[in-house]
């Protein structure tokens, strides 16, 4: 069954011939929810291509398909993106119809004409915890790893080297599994800082990016010599195609099932696909360096943040280079940000960049430094957040998993 995260948006694929099949459902859409994306393909035949590319949580399938066989395009459609709710939208006198579709595999369906209340209705229903039987990969995702993204306002914030000897860090001292990801499209690092030579990367996960399994994941991630996992990015000229949001959220979803910790290296989010990580994240680790400029455009992306939904306390902001000559003390970068300063890393350039010419982190070759151990406090700092979170209630937990009570509006009352 499909399963909505916090922050996700609900993603609805229609198949249909009619454009006021397609209005009708964008107009009930409208009135009810407050994050949904729909997709329309007319063309039965590329209908299955479409839900293994867009890896929608509920394809709609209209009967007036010009004569092609429903039953058949419900189960190419669970086929090609297993998680998919189906539904058919058919006519009230169609009942014949409708026995055969639930057969197939379709999770119910919807007699037109609708209203949006109905409509809205048959969504919570089956979309709602508990519907129909969990597979293994619902009841994997009750639990799983927690998700750390370490993003930057500006390049050149250090951001990687925090982001590798913080991971490498995690694992060393609380013995659990890490799988760093390089999410930094544009201009991808972590084949360099680690000293990875691997032509596997992320791309080879996209292809079958619906039908993802822990030994596909596995084959395609470097190891690396400190235990540590890596998800690696390809040469930015190798990514034709950009990653597809739905991708990124499918690829991210198995990391977590599988490691207790994954790390994501972000960089500026700039599109849909970066926002991906960051919406499945359960705490965002900004870096930013004392200096006007830095401090400029961190307010900007706090700003950004902070409009998209994202709680302040989820965001920490890290000072790197704290104790450069002529930069701004941590006291006024607070106030002047109005947020608080979680921690601090201390200025040694030198030793940084040679660390990272080797390709050997700080962590394993300088462990002694003053910028090692506040890399190894600021791992410390995540792991003590993880262990005191708090964990749900049963009635949290049913109100968690069904995230489409947050993104469908309750219909509005006569003095609403």
């Amino acid at each position: 069954m499909a399963n909505l995260n916090t922050g996700e948006t609900l993603r609805i694929l229609l198949v249909g011939e009619q454009d006021e099949t397609y209005e009708h459902v964008d107009q009930a859409l409208t009135t009810r929810a407050s994050k949904y994306k729909l997709d329309w393909v007319s063309q039965p035949e590329l209908a299955a291509v479409r839900a293994q590319d867009l890896l929608p949580h509920i394809v709609l399938l209209d009967d007036e398909l010009g004569g092609a066989d429903i039953t058949l395009l419900i189960r190419q459609m669970l086929n090609q993106a297993p998680g998919t709710v189906v539904l058919v939208l058919l006519e009230e006198n169609a009942i014949g119809q409708a026995r055969k579709a639930v057969l197939a595999g379709a999770r119910g369906f919807v007699t037109k004409p609708f209203t949006a209340d109905e409509f809205v209705a048959t969504l919570r229903q089956v979309l709602a915890p508990g519907q129909g039987p969990a597979t293994e990969g619902e009841k994997a995702q009750t639990t799983g790893g927690r998700i750390v993204v370490f993003c930057a306002p500006k390049g050149g914030t250090g951001r990687t080297t925090m982001m590798v000897n913080s991971s490498l860090s995690l694992h060393r001292t609380t013995q659990k599994s890490v799988v760093m990801v390089d999410a930094d499209f544009a201009s991808p690092a972590l084949d360099v800082v680690l000293n990875l030579h691997d032509h596997r990367d992320i791309t080879d996960l996209l292809k079958r990016a619906s039908r993802l399994d822990h030994e596909l994941v596995a084959s395609v991630l470097a190891p690396h010599g400190s235990g540590v996992q890596v998800l690696l990015a390809p040469p930015p000229a190798e990514l034709t195609d950009p990653i597809t949001l739905p991708q990124a959220q499918q690829i991210l979803s198995q990391l977590k099932r599988t490691f207790d910790w994954v790390i994501v290296d972000l960089g500026l989010p700039t599109d849909q696909t970066a926002f991906a990580f960051l919406d499945a994240a359960d705490r965002i680790v900004m870096s930013v360096l004392p200096e006007m400029v830095g401090l400029r455009n961190t307010r900007l992306m706090l700003d950004q943040l902070y409009s998209r939904g994202y709680a302040e306390d989820k965001i920490w902001l890290v000072i790197n280079r704290s104790t450069i000559r002529g930069g701004i003390s941590k006291q006024d970068i607070e106030r002047r940000l109005h947020v608080r300063v979680q921690h601090t890393i201390p200025d040694d350039q030198p030793l940084v960049s040679h660390s990272v010419n080797r390709g050997v982190p700080l962590v394993l070759s300088h462990e002694r430094s003053a910028v090692a151990k506040a890399m190894l406090d600021l791992a410390q700092q995540l792991s003590r957040d993880a262990s005191v979170k708090v964990q749900p209630t049963s009635t949290q937990k049913a109100t968690q998993g069904n995230a489409l009570q947050r993104l469908l509006r309750r219909p509005r009352t006569a003095n609403a």
